[in-house]
C-alpha cells in the first residue's frame, strides 16, 4: 500500500473508535497503521508483505502490552452494580426451587435470582439478598 493509504486507514480506525466503544482495540490498530504509513515514507519501496508484517507486529505487541492499562486508566473502575444490595428484601415473582434460578422484584425492577436456600421460594415470598454475582442476586427466604 502507498504511505497515504496507511495514514487514511489509521485515521479511519481512530475515528471508528470514537463512534463505537471497541474497548480501545481500534485505537491501537489505528496507531499501528499510522506508524506503518510514516515508516513507509522513508522506506517507499518496501514490499507489501513487509508492511503488513510490521503493521501486525506493532498491533499485536501494543495490544498485548498497553491496551489493558490504557483502557483501565481511561474507563476507570466499573462500579459494583450490587453495591449496598446485600441484606435488602425482594419479592419472588414465581416459584424458585432450592438451587434454582428465577426472578425477583427488587429496587423497582426485576432481577435474575438464584435460590441458595434449602427450600422452595413460593411466588410473592419475601427474600433476602445474600450476595450479588454480576446481574444475578443470590437469595434465601427472609423468614428464616
Amino acid at each position: 500500500m502507498v504511505w497515504w493509504q496507511w495514514i487514511v486507514l489509521g485515521v479511519v480506525l481512530l475515528g471508528a473508535e470514537m463512534m463505537v466503544d471497541a474497548e480501545f482495540y481500534l485505537v491501537f490498530l489505528g496507531v499501528s497503521a499510522l506508524t506503518v504509513g510514516l515508516l513507509d515514507l522513508s522506506w517507499a519501496d518496501s514490499p507489501i508483505w513487509a508492511e503488513w508484517f510490521v503493521f501486525s507486529l506493532i498491533a499485536i505487541v501494543s495490544l498485548l502490552l498497553f491496551r489493558g492499562k490504557f483502557y483501565a486508566k481511561i474507563r476507570g473502575k466499573t462500579p459494583d452494580r450490587g453495591e449496598g444490595m446485600i441484606g435488602e428484601i425482594g419479592i419472588v415473582e414465581g416459584d424458585i426451587e432450592a438451587g434454582g434460578t428465577g426472578r425477583i422484584e427488587l429496587r423497582g425492577t426485576t432481577w435474575s435470582a438464584h435460590n441458595v436456600g434449602e427450600r422452595v421460594l413460593p411466588q410473592n415470598a419475601r427474600v433476602r439478598v445474600d450476595a450479588v454475582s454480576g446481574l444475578t442476586v443470590e437469595v434465601r427466604s427472609a423468614d428464616s
